[in-house]
């Protein structure tokens, strides 16, 4: 009798040995992550904390309109469980790679995140001399259960992230995506998205009220990558130099803007690190107009869940000493 109680409490705790195994492999350590570029990354890193590290895959400078990939890249997209990018609209160099390298994990596109307030692509004639024409586009949300047009974003412009509100909606997304993969820490990944959206609304009333002055004053940049940004806190840009990334401006497009950099007396032009600045610096001769850096992918920013914040700070710092520099005295 005392053989065989002996041998069933062997076989019951052999049997829940490999249960309480998985449950704490579970739990204990993270699915390999990629996210495309650095705000997107931030933000997957705020809801990984306290369970594991995101891979960056577009580091420094570069841009995600032509990126081409290294093989530590190339070796990270295998191993992934999760790769998290916008769409194909914004990482355009990245579609082909992503389809042939992807091959156990799975592709999120933010973009087509719940509730996103999405923003049609602005038209930008140079008859209206650099300036988007009107009918531009008001705002669009996706509806629960509806996401964007594929391809090329289907006309909406895919900078989401410029806007705290959308950074909000793409946690969720991204806890979501996470917990699916690794439930044992789903508790965490929803704990980090609520904690990171309580940061996401201080951060956009602190930047309301620093550039709430500058409503009204007009500014040019370089290509029109900050709707979202604009939109969410009331600013008023005249156009963009570049029709597009990578398309370079004729010399007539050049003139026209710079005439109506003059005409609606234009105080500050904002450069961009991935581009080069000699066409900014063409279009800005004999105007008065100062010369300002905005930056939506945080180039020189440390990886990390804060980068997310010190990008956003700081264009709204750019702005700030841009158009109005006796403010940031």
């Amino acid at each position: 009798m005392r053989r065989s109680l002996v041998g069933l409490l062997l076989a019951g705790s052999l049997l829940t040995i490999p249960a309480v195994s998985r449950a704490a492999a579970q739990a204990g350590v993270a699915p390999a992550v990629v996210a495309t570029i650095k705000p997107i990354h931030s933000l997957v890193a705020s809801v990984m904390r306290g369970a594991g590290e995101p891979t960056l895959l577009i580091r420094g400078a570069a841009s995600p309109h032509s990126y081409a990939l290294r093989p530590s890249g190339a070796r990270a997209l295998r191993r992934a469980r999760l790769v998290f990018w916008v769409g194909e609209g914004l990482e355009t160099a990245l579609k082909r790679p992503l389809g042939s390298l992807l091959r156990r994990g799975a592709l999120v596109t933010l973009l087509e995140a719940r509730g996103l307030i999405l923003l049609p692509a602005r038209r930008s004639g140079t008859r209206r001399a650099g300036a988007w024409e009107a009918g531009g586009g008001g705002l669009k949300k996706t509806q629960a259960g509806e996401g964007n047009p594929a391809g090329d974003g289907g006309g909406i412009d895919p900078h989401i992230w410029l806007d705290p509100r959308n950074a909000q909606r793409m946690a969720r997304k991204i806890a979501a995506e996470l917990s699916r993969v690794d439930p044992g820490n789903a508790a965490l990944y929803r704990k980090n998205a609520a904690a990171l959206s309580r940061r996401l609304d201080s951060l956009t009333g602190e930047i309301r009220t620093e550039l709430d002055p500058l409503a009204g004053a007009p500014y040019v940049v370089f290509h029109d990558a900050y709707r979202y940004f604009e939109s969410r806190f009331g600013l008023s840009p005249a156009g963009a130099i570049a029709v597009a990334p990578g398309r370079r401006p004729g010399a007539k497009r050049l003139t026209l803007i710079r005439r109506k950099i003059r005409s609606l007396r234009v105080a500050c032009i904002l450069a961009e690190p991935q581009f080069t600045p000699r066409l900014v610096k063409t279009v800005m001769e004999g105007t008065g107009a100062r010369l300002g850096v905005l930056d939506p992918l945080g180039a020189d920013l440390e990886p990390g869940g804060d980068m997310y914040f010190s990008l956003m700070r700081r264009m709204a710092s750019s702005l700030r000493t841009c158009l109005a520099p006796e403010a940031g005295r």
